[in-house]
């Protein structure tokens, strides 16, 4: 069956409430979910975990969801009732690609040890009917690796593996990551749409995992609004801008978003035209300071550090500056924003260049990022881009269907060999 008929599948299924199993059965008895976020470098796949969370509470009564979040931040996040938030202690990236811990004073195999720990002992305790991981099959520098083990030789708990639309990242390799998904994984949920990238076939993988893949639809980020508490909701009135036009800027987590938030506060923002520039928790502070030094006393440029649900402010902005990670796109796309999108990374430049294709957002790269770049893209004529008609994003809405399949498929309770039980370190 291929991806069009899966998902026509899946909508007549939706539309007929067609189910295997009682619909009582599932709706209203304890159903227990876990969420598994690496984090790291921003808040992106947190974000996407709380909305999975958000419309798995929604769609299912009985549930109760326990997310295990990497960042200080998760825990600030509106969540729905049912649903709580397990914080590990955090780890930061640095320029050359490796790891350190972010805030305590111990060493990184120490740290991992510590991590890996306290997520096997939480999902021995929670008991999960589902694992939900997103990203990477085994977790940031292997700490789900035990678990999994555990998951799938002593419990009859299903694994599902989330990914974005491109994988084109340093951190995620076909070959490396196939096995570990062969063995512990259930199914694996593509959160995208193959018209803008068929992450399935570009990514070559072996026939036996396509079969257990699937392409949900993008999840469309306006849903967050349902939980926006009437004090998120006045973040924009809160900054005391005067009456115009809203140019908002992102640059996700921050860590490496300098260039173009300097880039941002330094281009000539058009008459009657307001800017907003949310920098992330994870800009390094100096870069902060610069930032503040340069708008103060602007009448119309305002900066902002960490905010825990920025979708009002995409819901209010007349256009967007950003960068170009996933839940960023999938925000800006969700709301039909002008868009100007300048990648940083490999991945970012693929899902970039392929909205760009397609005509539903604009593309700078790093080497042109200048002041009067900005300036200049936020001087043009730009229609907003009738994304909903071009692409797919259904994904929420598809989620409790491709759940139920999950929960009532076959058990892996044969297992290939026993479990040890001794918690191992993960491996960096």
């Amino acid at each position: 069956m291929n991806n069009g008929e899966q998902v026509q599948t899946l909508d007549n299924r939706l539309d007929g409430r067609a189910r295997e199993i009682s619909e009582q059965q599932l709706l209203h008895r304890q159903l227990r979910i876990a969420l598994y976020s690496p984090g790291i470098a921003g808040l992106g796949h947190m974000r996407r975990n709380l909305l999975l969370g958000q419309t798995l509470v929604r769609s299912f009564p009985g549930a109760i969801i326990l997310m295990i979040a990497e960042a200080r931040q998760a825990c600030a996040f509106a969540m729905p009732s049912r649903m709580d938030c397990l914080s590990l202690p955090a780890l930061r990236k640095l320029p050359d690609g490796k790891c350190q811990p972010r805030y305590l004073g111990t060493s990184l195999p120490d740290l991992m040890h510590l991590r890996a720990a306290v997520i096997h002992r939480a999902i021995e305790a929670f008991e999960p009917d589902v694992l939900i991981a997103d990203f990477l099959p085994r977790g940031r520098h292997g700490e789900l690796g035990t678990t999994l083990e555990y998951l799938r030789f002593r419990t009859k708990t299903r694994c599902v593996l989330g990914l974005r639309d491109v994988l084109e990242n340093p951190a995620w390799g076909r070959h490396a990551n196939e096995e570990e998904i062969r063995d512990y994984y259930d199914a694996v949920w593509v959160y995208g749409d193959p018209a803008v990238y068929d992450l399935i076939r570009e990514q070559d993988f072996s026939a036996d995992l396509r079969d257990k893949m699937c392409y949900t639809g993008y999840l469309d980020q306006r849903a967050r609004l349902e939980c926006v508490d009437e004090e998120e909701s006045r973040v924009l009135e809160k900054l005391e801008l005067p009456a115009g036009r809203l140019v908002l800027c992102v640059v996700g987590g921050g860590y490496d978003g300098a260039p173009l938030a300097e880039a941002f506060v330094q281009a000539d923002l058009p008459q009657e035209t307001n800017g907003v520039l949310v920098t992330g928790p994870y800009m390094p502070p100096e870069v902060r300071q610069r930032l503040r030094r340069r708008t103060a006393g602007h009448p119309r440029l305002r900066v902002l550090e960490f905010i825990p649900e920025p979708a009002p402010l995409f819901q209010r902005a007349d256009r967007v500056i950003a960068m170009g990670g996933y839940n960023t796109v999938a925000e800006v796309l969700s709301f039909e924003k002008p868009a100007l999108i300048v990648p940083r990374a490999l991945e970012q430049s693929v899902r970039a260049e392929r909205l760009r294709d397609m005509g539903l957002v604009d593309v700078l790269s790093l080497d042109h990022l200048r002041p009067g770049s900005l300036t200049e893209w936020m001087l043009r004529d730009i229609d907003p881009p009738l994304v909903h008609r071009r692409i797919d994003f259904q994904g929420l809405s598809r989620l409790p269907v491709l759940l139920e399949d999950v929960l009532t498929g076959p058990c892996h309770a044969d297992a290939r060999r026993p479990y040890g039980g001794a918690l191992q370190h993960a491996g960096v």
